[in-house]
């Protein structure tokens, strides 16, 4: 029983071992580049008071963990959905924004003047609620009509900005309430940023239900075989299902972040361009983007690299066109690095270098 415990522990870190090594490459870079033009401010940690007079760190790192919630919050939605689906959900930025749109809109009902914590959880239960249905959409056609994840996610990718634009209007209310603020920014008297504590919240929530029922067992069952999964009893259908469930919530928590870090509802910037971030911090994470397998720890992971890759570029002064193309390319050596083939190919070449050693060895005994 240990050895099999052991042996999971091992491949839980073997998975982590390519996310790691970047962000250490990352950290090592920065910290290179900094003795040489002999400013180490990259990982300079401060603290400064802010506009509402309420003392906050900043910082690189603190910058880099903060902008990084939302992505890491859908990342690890989108971890579940690739693992049940063997695909992936690139409708998540236009969901976000009609996510976005209902909680704005709810929020203005209950009145923008004096915004409270009951309206508050009103806005989420609702934006959560019409999320889930959306996601849903795309559970069904992935689940129940077979279609390809990328293709069945597209419908909304094309016209969910559309939706939450017909859901408020022209409208973009200023939400410049204290509670708002203390959920995009910081809570007084808590320095740390508040989406850092959303992101661990929900790690725990996850980690608590994969702890507590067979649901991590089943995802990956339903992953790598579906009919060995329905043969032991397991609802392929259902699981997938629940799977985008998760992820509508993950896409609620992190438009309300948005909404309420940029103190307003943009239909056409919020979460922009996310659901690509999302698939290359599963990637990096070492999660198989075929399913099966995976690991929520990786995705979040991947999800502070993608940050770290993008602060550095600014750092050092690239053009905005410019970054894209740069992190295409880093983006790219981290994914075939941590690519089965590639993979395989390093494992060989070390089983023959290990081979050769031990011959060597053997013949000057002899």
């Amino acid at each position: 029983m240990m050895q099999k415990v052991n042996s999971r522990n091992r491949q839980g870190l073997s998975q982590l071992v390519i996310p790691l090594a970047a962000l250490g490459i990352l950290i090592l870079f920065n910290l290179i580049r900094g003795i040489i033009i002999g400013d180490l401010g990259f990982f300079s940690i401060g603290t400064r008071v802010n506009n509402d007079g309420n003392l906050v760190l900043t910082g690189n790192i603190i910058s880099i963990i903060d902008d990084a919630s939302a992505l890491a919050i859908i990342a690890m939605g989108m971890t579940l959905v690739t693992a049940a689906c063997g695909g992936q959900d690139i409708s998540v930025g236009a969901v976000g924004a009609i996510s976005g749109a209902v909680y704005v809109r709810v929020l203005a009902a209950f009145g923008l003047d004096h915004i409270t914590f009951p309206g508050v959880l009103a806005a989420f239960a609702a934006a959560c609620l019409v999320t889930i249905i959306f996601t849903l959409f795309n559970g069904t056609l992935v689940s129940v009509f077979k279609i390809q994840p990328m293709i069945a996610t597209l419908i909304l990718f094309s016209c969910g900005r559309s939706i939450a634009y017909m859901i408020t209007g022209s409208a973009t209310p200023q939400l410049n309430a204290p509670l708002i603020n203390s959920i995009g920014k910081t809570i007084p008297g808590i320095p740390i940023p508040t989406p850092i504590f959303l992101v661990i919240i929900m790690g725990l929530i996850l980690t608590l239900i994969f702890k507590v029922t067979n649901l991590r067992l089943y995802t990956q069952t339903v992953g790598i075989n579906q009919g060995a999964a329905r043969l032991n009893g397991i609802n392929p259908t259902l699981i997938k299902l629940l799977s985008f469930v998760i992820l509508g919530i993950c896409v609620t928590m992190a438009a309300m972040i948005q909404v309420c870090r940029l103190n307003q509802l943009s239909h056409k910037t919020l979460l922009d361009a996310i659901e690509m971030d999302a698939i290359l911090a599963v990637a990096i994470g070492g999660n198989s983007l075929g399913g099966g397998k995976f690991r929520l720890s990786g995705s979040i992971l991947g999800s502070y690299i993608i940050l770290m890759l993008t602060n550095t570029l600014n750092d050092m002064s690239v053009k905005p066109d410019s970054i894209k193309a740069y992190k295409a390319i880093v983006i790219i050596i981290i994914v075939i690095a941590g690519s089965p083939g590639f993979k395989s190919k390093i494992s060989n070449l070390w089983e023959k270098i290990h081979g050769i050693e031990k011959k060597t060895v053997s013949g000057e005994v002899h």
